[in-house]
């Protein structure tokens, strides 16, 4: 059984400088939601009630937002906001949220062997804190019924444009079932000329906890970093490691133009905002911009 999952959130986030000089970039709302709000309740929403966060330095700010914060709830409270009361007290009492540093920014395999003392000896979710993925059932629980009936590794996969491959890591596998592959090979990052698929890791991951000691014997590879993926690359053969096309779509907050997709996705179907916004596009798209 899954108990646990871990979030890495410690990453500098470059690419949306300079708003996240002062902001972790999973603190970014879509629209007025943060983007790791979104992940932990993928977990908590697929049967997980304990959360490790992986933070760094400057991320304050995703332990304050799922605090209790007294002030703020006494003048809702007085205020007579029921819904909103309701809606922040969720955010603290909806999950054991616990936190840990990733003191060296080198990589995601450094990030998860930093887990390592909460998680133990058991299997666990991965959920990268930057990716939402939007699904009718949570993908997360997509891969935990798939170890469910077959242990071991369970990556979310996609299947993504050649010119694309180079920015995932990419499974190679013979197909088990419906869109569900017996990985045989991964590569981090590959060129399309080199990429074994177009099967590429969509940040969800259920993981043994034999991982840990594959991440300690697994050198720096792409960027200097050590890769997950060529951890998990070398469990092939010693557990079962399988591959899942989840059924549902892909965000990467990462992107900013997936991030603004992301929004126009979320706010569009909204029951309070998204008549009036879907309106608003329809005039937009009418006059060119």
């Amino acid at each position: 059984m899954i108990r646990k999952a871990v979030i890495p959130a410690a990453g500098l986030g470059t690419r949306f400088l300079p708003t996240t000089k002062s902001q972790p970039k999973e603190m970014l709302p879509i629209v007025d939601t943060p983007t790791i709000q979104f992940v932990v309740e993928e977990a908590v929403a697929s049967g997980i009630r304990d959360v490790l966060i992986v933070t760094g330095r400057g991320k304050s700010a995703i332990e304050n937002h799922f605090d209790r914060t007294f002030e703020l709830e006494a003048a809702l409270s007085e205020g007579g906001k029921s819904e909103q009361l309701r809606q922040i007290r969720h955010l603290a009492e909806m999950a054991e949220i616990h936190y840990i540093r990733q003191k060296e920014l080198t990589g995601l395999g450094t990030a998860v062997l930093t887990a390592r003392s909460h998680v133990g000896k058991e299997s666990f979710v991965l959920l990268l804190g930057d990716t939402v993925l939007d699904a009718a059932l949570p993908c997360s629980r997509q891969l935990i019924d798939i170890h469910n009936r077959h242990g071991g590794v369970v990556l979310a996969v996609e299947e993504v444009p050649a010119d694309k491959v180079n920015r995932y890591g990419i499974v190679a596998g013979k197909p088990v079932g419906t869109d569900l592959w017996e990985v045989t090979d991964l590569v981090e990052k590959p060129s399309p000329e080199k990429a074994p698929s177009r099967l590429a890791i969509a940040g969800r991951y259920v993981l043994p906890p034999e991982i840990f000691p594959a991440i300690e014997g697994t050198k720096r590879g792409v960027l200097g970093e050590v890769q997950l993926t060529d951890a998990i690359r070398s469990l092939v053969g010693k557990v079962p490691v399988h591959a899942f096309r989840f059924d549902g779509v892909r965000h990467d907050i990462g992107s900013r133009i997936d991030y603004l997709r992301c929004i126009v996705e979320f706010a569009a179907r909204r029951q309070d905002i998204g008549p009036e916004f879907r309106e608003f596009l329809e005039e937009f798209v009418k006059r060119g911009g």
